[in-house]
């Protein structure tokens, strides 16, 4: 049976919902279509929010012949039938190609299209669920039109579903009984995906009560037909990242609420491992010095979270999520260590101290034998002034004290140890 979200799909823009900011009035979108031709364009943003509906739309505004290929399943032979074709009497008029999940093809598959991509013999619109420019090769990208697609809003979302219900009792012959909740929920809990909206529509249909009336559609029975269905997340994809970015910048925005907030979006995902090794390195970037108790603190829960595994596993990681938040924050080490890493890297290291090396034999022409290195604990206050950078970054200075009770602790201390250069 052919689900209902492909049976419903769009035949023109209009019928389409959500992405304003293509389709709104006088935008170029509109305006492409209306020309009936068609540039090279690539079409990013998450499933079920109208990009595969926009190409069909616009494959049947043109003379061209279409051909679809999955990036998934497509090989190099099936690519080179299709571009072979373009020199044949079915391809005189030239070739639409649409190309789902691109980011899929290898960098050699990508290649093979750019000749007749450049020539115009093959018009390529592209999909991907992924950010086109890191997935994508970049010569493909300069030939194409980049337009993003977004999520649907559950306002944008609620004409689709009522429609989908309409639909459905027009097929049936019969009438659908919904509370006044149920339109609004489903185009809340289906995380802006069009596709899978409607598909909830035709599932609670399937699990309505049948009655004298209609079929009884009540708001429990979509709840758990919806249940998870607003989790978007895909381990390798860039929901991934942005979630795990934005748990971390909302700790570094000592923001808890929101660090929690994100952190259970992850673990609800059952991506335990993720949550536990972004903590660890938050705690040791974002928090640092100015609480150097976070870093043994957080590694003793993520050691009892990945013991005790999910649900248990919550607890500890919620404690350590609260923690970093609400602690105090400094970047002095993780500032100081990428600074010396660039001196490194740009080629500034020099030789060790004499001091500092291990004992060795002096070679004939040391201009002062012997090590003379002074040893801190035989001073006051276990310190004494020497070398310790080589001499080309003698005088580099790369830890600025934060400006936190910790740090700023530490730096009182020395000042009144350490002689004023």
């Amino acid at each position: 049976m052919v689900p209902l979200a492909e049976r419903l799909r769009p035949r023109s823009i209009e019928e389409m919902v959500g992405q304003p900011q293509l389709f709104g009035e006088n935008s170029p979108m509109r305006r492409i279509v209306a020309s009936g031709k068609i540039p090279n364009m690539i079409f990013y943003g998450p499933s079920g929010v109208g990009k595969t509906t926009l190409a069909r739309i616009l494959a049947d505004r043109t003379d061209l012949r279409l051909h679809k290929l999955n990036g998934t399943t497509a090989s190099v032979g099936d690519i080179r039938e299709i571009l072979q074709e373009s020199g044949s009497l079915f391809g005189s008029n030239g070739i639409l190609l649409y190309l789902d999940e691109i980011q899929y093809l290898n960098k050699k598959q990508q290649q093979s299209l750019l000749e007749y991509i450049e020539n115009g013999s093959v018009t390529l619109i592209a999909s991907t669920t992924e950010n086109p420019y890191f997935a994508v090769f970049n010569a493909i990208i300069s030939r194409c039109t980049v337009f993003e697609f977004k999520p649907v809003t559950a306002q944008q979302l609620v004409p689709a579903v009522e429609r989908a219900f309409r639909f459905l009792s027009e097929e049936q012959g019969t009438p659908i009984l919904y509370d006044d909740s149920v339109v609004p929920y489903i185009a809340a809990g289906c995380g802006g995906d069009v596709r899978k909206a409607v598909n909830t529509v035709e599932l609670a249909v399937l699990a309505g009560e049948k009655t004298e009336a209609g079929i009884r559609i009540d708001t429990e029975s979509v709840k758990s037909l919806t249940q998870r269905s607003n989790m978007r997340y895909d381990r390798e994809g860039d929901q991934h990242y942005d979630l795990l970015s934005a748990l971390q910048k909302s700790i570094r925005g000592s923001d808890e609420n929101a660090a929690i907030h994100y952190a259970a979006r992850i673990l609800e995902a059952g991506d335990i491992l993720s949550v536990c090794r972004r903590l660890l390195v938050i705690a040791a970037e974002d928090v640092g010095l100015a609480y150097p108790m976070a870093i043994p603190i957080v590694k003793a829960a993520v050691d009892s979270a990945l013991q005790l595994g999910m649900p248990e596993a919550r607890i500890p990681l919620a404690n350590a999520v609260i923690l970093l938040a609400t602690a105090p924050k400094s970047n002095s080490a993780y500032l100081a260590m990428d600074a010396a890493l660039a001196d490194i890297r740009a080629g500034l290291s020099g030789d060790f101290p004499r001091c500092l090396q291990n004992v060795h034999f002096d070679g004939a022409d040391a201009k002062q034998r012997g090590q003379h290195y002074r040893y801190p604990h035989d001073y006051p206050n276990h310190y004494v002034e020497q070398q310790y950078l080589p001499d080309t970054l003698r005088d580099r200075v790369y830890y600025q004290y934060g400006d936190n009770r910790q740090e700023q602790a530490a730096r009182e201390y020395w000042a009144k140890i350490k002689p004023k250069r």
